[in-house]
C-alpha cells in the first residue's frame, strides 16, 4: 500500500506534518486504523530503532522521529478507542530516587509507544512509593526502572521490594536499565530482565510478553 509506504518513510525522515496528512489520508480511503498504526506508525518506529542501533541516527533524530509518529498518533488515537482496539500493554516507567537522568528512559518510553505500548511515564527521581502507587492505579504489565549513578542502583531493590510487599510482584514483569547496571545486577535483584538500551528494551519486553517480533 503506497500510503503505509509513504508514511514509514516520512516518519523515519522525522516529517511530522507529512506524517499527519498521511495518517489523515489513510483514514479517509477507508483504511483501518489499526493497519495505519502497526503498517505504518510503527513500522516506521522498527526503522528508527534499527538505525539507532546501528549507529545511522542518534538521539536527536529518535526524538525527531518520535514527535512525527505522535502527530499520527493524535488522528488515530480517538479513531483506536471508538473500535475498542487494545494497547499491546500499559508500561510504567521511572529513574529511580535520588537519579534525576532520564533521557535514556525517555529514549525507552518512546520506543515502547512506538512499539505500541501505552506508556505511563512517572519522570525522574521516583520513590518506591509513587512506583506501587502508579502499578495499583494503572495494572501495567511491564514496571521499567532506570540508574544512572551507582549509588542509585540499589533503588531498583527497594521498588521490587515495595512492590512485592503489596502482593504485586507476581502481577508484574519488572524491567532494569541504565549505564551502570549490568544482567548480574538484574538477577541479584530479581528483576525479570535488563536492557542496555532503548531498542533492546523493546525487544526484551517483547520476548518476555511472548509477543512476536
Amino acid at each position: 500500500m503506497e500510503i503505509l509506504a509513504s508514511l514509514v518513510e516520512s516518519l523515519v525522515e522525522g516529517q511530522n506534518e507529512q506524517v499527519a496528512q498521511l495518517t489523515q489520508k489513510g483514514v479517509q480511503e477507508g483504511l483501518p486504523p489499526l493497519e495505519i498504526l502497526n503498517k505504518g506508525l510503527i513500522a516506521g518506529m522498527e526503522v528508527v530503532g534499527q538505525n539507532f542501533k546501528e549507529g545511522e541516527i542518534y538521539v536527536p533524530d529518535v526524538l525527531i522521529a518520535a514527535r512525527a509518529m505522535r502527530a499520527g498518533m493524535d488522528i488515530l488515537r480517538p479513531l483506536l478507542a471508538e473500535s475498542d482496539v487494545p494497547s499491546t500493554g500499559k508500561v510504567i516507567l521511572g529513574t529511580v530516587q535520588g537519579d534525576l537522568h532520564d533521557i535514556g528512559k525517555n529514549l525507552v518510553g518512546i520506543m515502547m509507544e512506538g512499539a505500541g505500548f501505552e506508556v505511563i511515564d512517572l519522570g525522574a527521581d521516583v520513590s518506591a512509593d509513587k512506583f506501587v502507587a502508579a502499578v495499583k492505579e494503572h495494572r501495567p504489565k511491564i514496571v521499567g526502572m532506570s540508574a544512572l549513578l551507582t549509588v542509585t542502583m540499589v533503588g531498583m531493590k527497594s521498588v521490587l521490594d515495595s512492590i512485592e510487599s503489596q502482593g504485586l510482584r507476581q502481577d508484574v514483569i519488572a524491567l532494569v536499565g541504565g549505564a551502570p547496571v549490568t544482567q548480574k545486577f538484574a538477577d541479584e535483584i530479581g528483576a525479570d530482565g535488563y536492557a542496555h538500551d532503548a531498542v533492546s528494551a523493546v525487544s526484551k519486553v517483547k520476548e518476555l510478553l511472548k509477543i512476536e517480533q
